[in-house]
């Protein structure tokens, strides 16, 4: 099992960025490395379902509607890390946001993913 631990979080004025980490440590539950697993980040804002955000998998990528050009995520599977770059931040960004790892390709569905961060706030203010 993949143990996540994110950072980065904070409080930020609406057209600022931030940049979360996430640093993983194990293997998968089929004793695979990071680098063969999809990553990807979701956030959680008070009251509503966990919303997907962005990932990576060996050859894919994606990226929510409500961030596409905003956001960034990149991986280092050297530094078994992941990363999500946000710029022009808004205050409906404001959520906790997780980063979780999963077998095989990207899944958009939270459900799909197996192993997850404790999550870390971001609040935007206008």
């Amino acid at each position: 099992q993949f143990q996540l631990v994110e950072s980065g979080g904070g409080l930020v004025k609406t057209g600022g960025s931030l940049r979360l980490s996430c640093a993983v440590s194990g293997r998968s539950a089929f004793g695979r490395t990071l680098s063969r697993n999809a990553m990807g980040w979701f956030r959680q804002a008070p009251g509503m379902e966990r919303e997907f955000v962005a990932a990576r998998g060996l050859n894919e990528s994606y990226s929510g509607d409500s961030v596409k050009g905003r956001f960034t995520m990149s991986r280092d599977d050297v530094e078994n890390t992941m990363y999500l770059k946000m710029n022009n931040l808004r205050p409906q960004d404001t959520a906790v946001d997780y980063c979780a790892v999963r077998e095989g390709r990207v899944a958009l569905t939270p459900t799909m993913w197996t192993d997850w961060g404790q999550g870390t706030q971001v609040t935007v203010t206008s």
